[in-house]
């Protein structure tokens, strides 16, 4: 995959970005024209384009970047919101599946999303049962 420079687009006009919001409130449905030809987006990429639409509809400035499936530890940590060392303690635990590329960790996105889901379900059990979850590892759970 080829990482590119992320491009940044300023907020749209008020009455651009009404009228892209109004347009938005009624249908969901994304065709992109290229030279003509319409492409009816994949659900994927159609979530992604709303999404970006959405935020320049609401006044935003928006920012669009390439991601890798395959993360450092200091970027895994970042996506998961939690130091780099209990990182580690995580994919030395086990509770992360990691990847060695030499002496250097990789870990899958969609892995440190999976963890992120089962802590948002482990918190959502904790509050409505009142008990709170360690791992397999007896690390308590403790990321977002």
């Amino acid at each position: 995959m080829t990482v590119r420079a992320p491009r940044s687009a300023a907020t749209l006009p008020p009455e651009s970005a009404g009228q892209l919001r109004r347009a938005l409130s009624n249908s969901r449905d994304v065709t992109v024209f290229v030279d003509g030809t319409a492409h009816r987006l994949p659900a994927e990429a159609q979530a992604a384009v709303v999404d970006l639409l959405s935020r320049l509809g609401d006044g935003d400035a928006v920012q669009v970047t390439s991601v890798s499936d395959v993360l450092t530890t200091a970027q895994a940590a970042e996506v998961a919101g939690i130091s780099h060392s209990y990182l580690r303690k995580l994919t030395d635990a086990g509770t992360l599946p990691v990847e060695y590329r030499g002496s250097h960790r990789r870990i899958r996105r969609a892995d440190v999303e999976e963890w992120l889901r089962e802590q948002r379900d482990r918190r959502a059990a904790v509050e409505r049962d009142g008990a709170p979850d360690t791992d397999a590892s007896g690390l308590l759970e403790t990321g977002p």
